[in-house]
Parts: C-alpha cells; structure tokens; sequence
C-alpha cells in the first residue's frame, strides 16, 4: 500500500457526502417511534410493528433493484436515492404541519428509506471500487467507518436536544436535509463513470433477483463470511431491547445514564477503525480479518451481569468499548475484503443480497429473543445470545483463497 493518502478530490466530495447523511441519520435515530408515540399516540404493539415492519418490507422492495442497479450508472442511482430519501422524509414533515399525519404514512415512509439505503449502500460499494485502485479500498474503507463512528457519537444527544427544543418532526427534517447535501456532494464528485456491463437477457428474469445469493454461496470464503456476519449482526442486535429493559426497568438505570454507557465506547470505534490499515500492513488482510472477527465475540456475554449502581454501568460501558474497538478494526477490513473478492460487474448484486440476508436474520432473531426474554428472562437470554456468539468464529475463512476475477463473459479466472 502507498505511504500517502490523498484519496482525490472525487472521493473526498464522496465522503464528505457519506458524512453528511450519517450525521443527518443518526440526529434523526428514533425519531419515528418518538412521532408515533407523542404524535400519534401508537400502541407499544404498533411502535414495534414500525421498526421491524418498516425494515423487512424495505428489505423485502430492495431484492429488485440489486439486478437493476448492477446495469445502470451508479451515480445517478445514489443521487436519485438520497433524492427519493429527503422527498418520504418532507412528506412527514409536511403532513404534520398540516395535522393529517398518520400511522400509515410513518410505515410507508419507513418502507421507503430501508429499501432506498440498501440500494445507496449496494450502489456506493460499487462506485467505490470504480472510483479508487485496490490498494486504496482499505483507507477508504477505514474512513467511512471513523466516520461513521463519530456520527454515532455526536449525532443522538445532537438529535435528543434538537428533540427536546423543536420535537422529534425537525430531526426528521434535519435528516432529509442531510440527503440532499448528500446529493449535491455526490453530483459533486464529477468525472467520467464508465458505462455498466449489459444484461445478457434483454429483460430482467425471476431468477435474475437470486444472482447475488448465488455469487456468495458460490464463494469458499464469501459464504462463511455472511454467515458470520448475519449472526453476529442479528444476534447483538437481538439481545439490545433485552439489555435495555434490564437496565432502564430492573436496574433503575437513569436514561442519561444509559445513553453515555453506550455513547462514549464508540470512541473505540474511531481508535479501531485508525487502526486497521497499519493492522493489516504488518500482520496481513485474512490474519486481522479472523482475528478482529474473533475478538468481538468475546464480550457480549458480559452484558448478562451488570449489578446495580455505577459498577453495573461501569461494565456495560467496558464491554462495549471492547465490542466497539474490535468492530471498527474488522468493519472496514471486511468491507475491503468483500469488495475484493467480488467482481466488478457482480458488486451491486452482491451487496444487495448481503444487506439482506444481514437485515432480514436480524429481524428475525430480534423477534425471537423477545419471545425467549418472557420465557427464560433477561439476563438468561442475553447470557445465550453471548454464548452462540461465541461460536460464530468458526464460520470465518479459515484460508486466504487466492483473488478471483471474473471476465466479461462470466468465466472465473483464478
């Protein structure tokens, strides 16, 4: 990898733009349910169908447009996508401006921005590898999730006080704002995009939308890297409401309490994520790769046994920042890895079904560990989430398969 970094004028607006929109996302996190509960006086039920419905249908809607994605510019798909994100967003805001705001509408719009990030996120990997050499991908990578990181630390308690001032509605406008910026950086980017590959059917087949799930399963190190991945995903994810009960309800946590435990160990991901191109320099992509991966497995399971008082939240956070610091080491080393190994007509597909596949198990396992937090409680179903987690190791590449390239006519050349 080169010593010097100037990534270029065209990924600094890229990123500047990637910027923006998670700053804007994360001001804006838990906005929806907030609305539906102060606005529109939602029933738990309802404000629960709101996140996982809103998630699976969108994900549900995003399996189409992977295949369409891959054969169209990607520019003017990520353009059109924050477009279409900042346009669903106004439309709350100007329905409860005007007072005919309804619960619908809040599902409808939550089904349209799910659907719109994961085609952004299918559509920007593919960019990227357009954009940059592979020896750049790692840095770049690693800039997005220190980026990231740092939207996830300043952007809730930004969202809680604009919140607290104006109400949950101007952090929604706030986000749809940050996508428009986002737009304007990426039309920014300028140059020259070269024209996608062709179809090879002149119209898009049934089992066309299965080509990114085939890529993957295909692949000796691809597949058990999603499947890592999903159950790493879904199964932190799933034990979080639990955790939060547990603090907030049986512990007494105070909600200021409980928002710094987990605001301030996200710093770790900053560190990790600064960390991971000198990590992989001197130690190589599959060893840091197996090793981070492994890493964060180990911590969750000490969010069974917070006590009470400031020694109960002094582990949460502990844990956490362990959690967080391996993350933003394997996240960006991940990224690099995937974009690595799939070939440059194939990227769009690949990410969409990988999303997916990420999202879906973790609407699952969230439903089921709420249904095993009533029957085994708290702390046991948070202890199991930890312990299987434990396992998800196994599923990492073992080898570092030679690179792959795909030619145009979809021979594989090893």
């Amino acid at each position: 990898m080169r010593s010097g970094y100037r990534l270029g004028r065209r990924f600094g607006w890229l990123w500047a733009a990637y910027g923006t929109s998670a700053l804007g996302t994360w001001l804006a996190f838990g906005a929806f349910p907030l609305i539906a509960l102060q606005v529109l006086h939602a029933s738990p039920a309802e404000v629960a169908a709101l996140s996982a419905v809103g998630a699976a249908a969108g994900a549900a809607v995003a399996v189409p447009l992977g295949p369409w994605v891959e054969f169209r510019r990607k520019r003017p798909v990520l353009i059109a996508t924050d477009l279409v994100r900042c346009a669903a967003l106004l439309t709350v805001a100007a329905a409860f401006a005007l007072g005919v705001l309804t619960f619908v509408q809040l599902l409808l719009v939550s089904v349209v921005v799910a659907a719109s990030d994961i085609v952004f996120r299918a559509a920007s990997g593919a960019y990227l590898k357009s954009l940059l050499p592979p020896e750049d991908l790692l840095v770049a990578n690693a800039r997005f999730e220190s980026t990231a990181w740092t939207a996830t630390v300043v952007g809730p308690p930004l969202g809680g006080a604009v919140t607290g001032l104006l109400g949950p509605v101007a952090t929604v406008v706030a986000d749809a704002v940050s996508h428009l910026l986002s737009a304007l950086g990426i039309r920014a980017t300028g140059g020259h995009e070269a024209p996608p590959g062709r179809r090879a059917a002149p119209r898009m087949r049934a089992g066309d939308l299965l080509d990114g799930w085939r890529y993957v399963l295909a692949d000796a190190t691809l597949r058990p890297l999603l499947l890592h991945t999903a159950l790493f995903n879904g199964l932190v994810t799933a034990a979080s409401p639990l955790l939060a009960v547990l603090l907030l309800g049986r512990l007494g946590v105070a909600p200021w309490q409980y928002g710094l435990a987990f605001a301030a160990p996200s710093v770790g991901g900053l560190v990790g994520a600064r960390l991971a191109r000198p990590l992989v320099t001197r130690f190589g992509q599959h060893r840091v790769l197996v090793t981070a991966g492994t890493l964060r497995t180990l911590w969750p399971v000490g969010l069974a046994f917070p006590g009470p008082g400031t020694g109960g939240l002094l582990l949460v956070a502990g844990v956490e920042a362990g959690l967080i610091l391996c993350c933003g080491v394997f996240n960006p080393v991940c990224a690099t890895y995937r974009l690595e190994r799939t070939a440059t007509g194939r990227v769009a597909r690949t990410l969409t079904a990988w999303t997916v596949t990420v999202r879906a198990t973790t609407a699952l396992l969230t439903a089921v560990w709420g249904v095993l937090g009533g029957l085994l409680g708290l702390r046991t179903a948070i202890g199991l989430a930890g312990v299987l987690l434990l396992a998800t190791p196994l599923l990492l590449p073992r080898r570092d398969h030679c690179l792959k390239v795909e030619t145009g006519t979809g021979h594989r050349l090893t």
